[in-house]
């Protein structure tokens, strides 16, 4: 049938992703890893369902563009102002000096230096759609590296037009350079500027009124593809003029970060970016020359693992140099380091001009896509020996408490939980000791003069140290749920007349505290929840003390229904009867309480049950 042909391929790319996604996640490997062997399987070198990658390659790097117009929309114009300098600063540092050392040794190697300086320059971009993926993946994306990250790759998408326009000079080299040499350069400079301004004028003053318009009208779907047109349009005026389309997606999306459609663009956006990108990675897989590979292997790992090192010493440096943790800086490095797929575009943009030959260039792909398919795998290992490695000297870097403590107050994880209850303490002049298992924020804290202990709360002998079999109370207000519920185990056993008044994290966390013997318990999340439920009940009238009589009462209905349910906790069928009782229970008892404050107000009580305003509806 006619429709076969186009029905082909989407079958067998999502069925690959769905097949190869989840097994890849199930054993530990990442989403990122199983879109890559999911293109090696149905690719040329596979089974053979696709024989041409670099069209669904072309298609799917829009995915890239869509990925970085929602980076942008995160990133307000006064923050990516104040990222100016490591964007232009420490991002130039790793493009030209990674690409000056890669140069110099192939230079030294024999290479000619118009060849060495092509292929260090494509060598020296690191994959955009790996980096801010596996960033995502793990929710880094707004750590210190995170963003270091992010820096790196805008100067990296800044710099690919003078690279691109760097090709045909080098091919044109010599006398015949300087006769071929026009205007053409400065217009095509103008050209950019002019188009650039064109995105950041609309983005200010059209398309914000546009989106409003398009809005009245109510038609979800419509704004989805008015959200879909702005991205294309945007990343089709940039590749116009030679300059990266994901660049005029990001700066689109900056412009309109404080806008107040940036939810609903998100929203809308966020489904195609994620199966775009899976495509992207899937044709990245699909387009590794095996035949290459197999060819000459030493020299195709010879490159990879050489680029891959001089890459890493330069990024290394970067990191001493900048304020990175040193826990986050084999992130830092490993997504860095690999190659990016601005590589392809640069050696076959070279090879069409006759700098490079079609073998270099081949060779220099297939090393680029295998440092994309390894880059998955360095992250593991660094996960797995590198980090905790690097986490345990930042350990016994800080010394433990062994002094021996007296206070009657024990804090044990001193975060933004710990400390709240830290200062109230200290305001009423008690003076706690203070614990923490992480070593950069207790050197946080010290600088603002408050004296935290390192040391584990599970450890017995520790806690003998810091007090607790004197103590009257221990503030529990680990993060982790695990080590939390570990600490309380150990203090129940050993310090039985130590008061736990703990926090917990979710009604899982509350119950296992229950269990143990712990009763007084916070949920972290449950009174500003009721603060807010107080604060729209004033807002639509209601008097503070009748908003105030009503949060607490439901704060006491919730506990005493936690303290019911407790028991049940493994037995789904009587904690689904039990909520569904106590929640009748009170909305029973509001409505009872409602009836009574009617009554009152008609007797001309001293307060209105419900609303204070007289004008409105009760």
């Amino acid at each position: 049938m006619a429709h076969d042909s186009w029905l082909n391929g989407p079958l067998v790319y999502l069925a690959a992703a769905v097949i190869a996604v989840p097994l890849a996640k199930f054993v530990g490997l990442g989403s990122i890893i199983g879109y890559l062997g999911a293109g090696i399987l149905i690719g040329p070198w596979g089974l053979q369902l696709v024989t041409n990658p670099q069209e669904m390659l072309s298609f799917s790097e829009f995915g890239v563009v869509l990925m970085l117009f929602l980076v942008g929309l995160e990133l307000e114009p006064k923050r990516l102002w104040s990222m100016r300098l490591t964007v232009f600063g420490w991002g130039s540092v790793q493009l030209f000096g990674s690409a000056v050392l890669m140069a110099g040794v192939a230079m030294l190697g024999g290479l000619d230096w118009r060849m060495a300086t092509v292929a260090a320059l494509g060598l020296a971009m690191s994959s955009t759609a790996i980096g801010l993926g596996a960033l995502n993946e793990r929710s880094l994306m707004n750590t210190t590296s995170g963003q270091s990250v992010l820096s790196v790759a805008l100067l990296q998408d800044v710099a690919a037009i003078p690279i691109l326009a760097l090709l045909p000079l080098l091919a044109l080299w010599g006398t015949s350079a300087q006769a071929h040499a026009d205007g053409s350069g400065w217009f095509g400079a103008a050209k950019a500027l002019g188009v650039i301004a064109v995105i950041v004028l609309g983005g200010r003053l059209l398309i914000r009124p546009i989106l409003r318009w398009i809005a009245r009208s109510r038609t979800p779907e419509i704004f989805t593809a008015a959200s879909l047109l702005l991205v294309v349009a945007t990343a089709a005026l940039m590749q116009w003029v030679g300059l990266s389309m994901a660049l005029g997606a990001f700066l689109a999306g900056v412009l309109l970060a404080e806008s107040e459609y940036r939810r609903e663009l998100e929203t809308d956006i966020e489904p195609f970016k994620g199966l775009l990108l899976g495509l992207f990675f899937i044709a990245v897989g699909m387009s590794i020359d095996f035949a290459v590979v197999l060819a000459q292997p030493l020299l195709i790992a010879g490159v990879v693992l050489g680029f891959l090192l001089l890459k890493a010493l330069v990024l290394w440096g970067m990191g001493r140099g900048m304020p990175l943790p040193k826990a986050e800086r084999p992130v830092f490095i490993i997504l860095l380091a690999q190659g990016g797929e601005f590589g392809f575009v640069v050696f076959q943009t070279a090879a069409n001009a006759g700098v490079i030959d079609a073998q270099v260039s081949s060779l220099l792909v297939a090393a680029v896509a295998i440092s994309m398919l390894v880059t998955p795998l360095l992250l593991l290992a660094a996960d797995r020996w590198l980090v905790p490695l690097l986490a345990g000297r930042n350990r016994q870097a800080m010394a433990e408490i062994d002094e021996p403590q007296n206070q009657a107050v024990i804090i044990a994880g001193f975060g933004r939980y710990g400390q709240v209850v830290g200062r109230m303490l200290y305001a009423n002049g008690i003076q706690p000791t203070l614990l923490d298992i992480d070593a950069e924020q207790i050197e946080a804290m010290r600088r603002f003069d408050w004296r935290v202990f390192y040391g584990d709360a599970k450890r017995l002998d520790l806690m003998r140290t810091a007090g607790a079999a004197s103590a009257k109370v221990l503030v529990l207000a680990i993060d982790d749920v695990a080590q939390s519920v570990a600490v309380a185990k150990m203090v129940r056993e050993h310090f039985p007349n130590l008061a736990i008044v703990a926090r917990a994290r979710n009604v899982q966390h509350y119950f296992d505290l229950h269990d143990l013997g712990v009763t007084m318990i916070e949920r972290e999340t449950l009174d500003s929840a009721l603060m807010s439920a107080r604060s729209v009940l004033e807002v639509l009238g209601w008097e503070r003390h009748q908003a105030r009589t009503l949060a607490l009462r439901f704060r006491r209905h919730n506990v005493d229904q936690l303290l019911q349910m407790a028991p049940h906790r493994k037995d789904t069928a009587k904690l689904v009867a039990a909520s569904k009782q106590g929640r009748q229970q009170l909305e029973d008892l509001f409505a009872q309480e409602r009836e009574e404050a009617t009554k009152r107000d008609a007797r001309g009580g001293w307060s209105g049950g419900g609303r204070g305003d007289d004008s409105a509806t009760p």
